[in-house]
C-alpha cells in the first residue's frame, strides 16, 4: 500500500508495471482477508496509473453528482430515522458512495454509462444491537421495518447475515424503491459486522478474544487451505500464484452436507472440489457423488442449494486427468501432491529394480 501511495515518483513504466501487479494479486488479496478500506485504495490507485484518463473523467463526475446525491440521502433516509427511533434503536445512517474503479468496473462489464449505474449511492445502516444473541433477529427486524416504508426489489435481497461470504463479511443488502423511482441500496450491519468489513481478519479476532463463537469461519479455513498449499509449494512460482489466484475473485454458493450442514464454496466447483474441502482422504478416494439423490460425476459443477454426498471406495485413487476439472486452490494443489509423491516412489522402484538387475550381471553400477 505505501508503495502505491508513493508510486507518483516512479517512471510511467514502472508505474504501470506495479498498479498491473496490484489489481492482479494484492488488491483481491486484500479483500479475500476482509480488509475492504485497504482493497478499494489499492483498486483506485491502480486505477488511476493504467487509465488515467477514464479515472479522472469518473472523479470528475462524481464531484458534479455529489450535491444531488447528499439531497437524495437526506430526502430517502429521512423517514427510516423515524421509523428507527421510534424503534428504540441505537444506529447512524452513512453514505456509501462507489469507488472509482468499481465504477469503471461495472461499466466495462455490464457495458453501461455513468449515468445508469443505480448503486453509485448506497445507505448504510449500522446499529448497537440491545442483545449480542439478537444481533441477527435485529437485522432482519430492521430489514422488515424499512420496507414497510419503501417497495423493495424482490431480486436483490442479499443475505450475508445468515450465511457471511468467505473472507467474514456479514450484512444484510436490500434494495429499495425511492419516493422519486430510484433504487437505492440499503446496507444493515451490526458495528461488529461492520468493524469486520472494515478491518477484516484484525476485527474478527478481536471479537474471538471478547467471547465470540469459536466456530472456525470460512476465512479461516481458506487460510488453512494456504497453509497447507504451501507446505506442499509448487515448482514454479506462477504456477502457486496461478492456484491461489482461483479462488481471489471466485464468486460463492452454498452447498449442504447428508446432514444439511452449509459448506461455502467457489462459484463453478466440482463434487470433486466438494470431496477435498471435506478431506483429502475423502478426495483422493472419491469414485463419484450423490446431488440432491441422484447420481453424478466428479466433474459435475455444483450450484447453490445443492446437496452433496461424496461416494468413495478404497480400491480408487487419484487419476492424472483429475487435474482437469479440479477447480479450487486446495484440490489442484492436493492432486499434484500426490501425483508427483506416486511418481517419486514409482521412480524409486524401477531405479530398485535396475540396481538388482546390474547386480545379478555383474555390473558396477552407479
Amino acid at each position: 500500500l505505501h508503495n502505491m501511495r508513493t508510486l507518483g515518483s516512479m517512471l510511467p513504466n514502472k508505474q504501470y508495471k506495479i498498479a498491473g501487479e496490484t489489481l492482479y494479486i494484492y488488491a483481491p488479496l486484500a479483500n479475500r482477508l476482509g480488509l475492504n478500506k485497504i482493497k478499494t485504495e489499492l483498486e483506485d490507485l491502480s486505477f488511476k496509473y493504467e487509465h488515467p484518463e477514464e479515472y479522472a473523467q469518473i472523479e470528475s463526475k462524481l464531484q458534479e453528482t455529489q450535491a444531488e446525491r447528499e439531497e437524495v440521502f437526506r430526502e430517502f433516509t429521512a423517514p427510516i430515522r423515524a421509523q428507527l427511533d421510534k424503534m428504540g434503536i441505537s444506529y447512524q445512517l452513512i453514505a456509501r458512495v462507489k469507488s472509482p474503479y468499481s465504477i469503471w468496473n461495472k461499466m466495462q462489464t455490464k457495458h453501461i454509462t455513468f449515468e445508469e449505474i443505480y448503486d453509485i449511492l448506497a445507505v448504510r445502516i449500522i446499529f448497537c444491537p440491545k442483545n449480542p444473541e439478537e444481533e441477527l433477529n435485529e437485522c432482519f427486524n430492521i430489514y422488515v421495518s424499512i420496507s414497510k416504508i419503501y417497495k423493495p426489489h424482490p431480486d436483490r435481497l442479499r443475505d450475508w447475515v445468515s450465511h457471511p461470504k468467505a473472507n467474514g463479511y456479514q450484512a444484510l443488502h436490500v434494495t429499495l424503491m425511492s419516493n422519486k423511482g430510484q433504487w437505492i441500496e440499503v446496507q444493515i450491519r451490526s458495528e461488529r459486522m461492520n468493524d469486520v468489513a472494515e478491518q477484516g481478519f484484525a476485527a474478527h479476532w478481536k471479537y474471538k478474544e471478547g467471547g465470540g463463537s469459536e466456530d472456525e469461519g470460512e476465512l479461516e479455513k481458506w487460510l488453512r487451505t494456504i497453509k497447507e498449499i504451501l507446505d506442499d509449494p509448487q515448482p514454479d512460482a506462477m504456477d502457486f500464484l496461478d492456484t491461489i489466484k482461483l479462488n481471489l475473485f471466485a464468486s460463492e454458493i452454498f452447498v449442504f452436507t447428508p446432514k444439511g450442514e452449509i459448506k461455502t464454496m467457489p462459484q463453478n466447483c466440482t463434487a470433486l472440489d466438494f470431496a477435498f474441502s471435506i478431506h483429502t482422504f475423502l478426495g483422493s478416494h472419491c469414485i463419484g457423488a450423490k446431488v440432491n439423490h441422484k447420481l453424478v460425476p466428479l466433474s459435475h459443477k455444483l450450484q447453490s442449494g445443492d446437496q452433496v454426498e461424496i461416494l468413495t471406495s478404497k480400491s480408487q485413487h487419484v487419476q492424472p486427468s483429475w487435474i482437469n476439472f479440479a477447480t479450487t486452490a486446495k484440490a489442484k494443489a492436493k492432486i499434484l501432491a500426490i501425483l508427483k509423491r506416486e511418481q517419486r516412489g514409482m521412480q524409486q522402484a524401477g531405479e530398485e529394480m535396475l540396481r538388482e538387475f546390474f547386480s545379478r550381471e555383474g555390473v558396477e553400477y552407479t
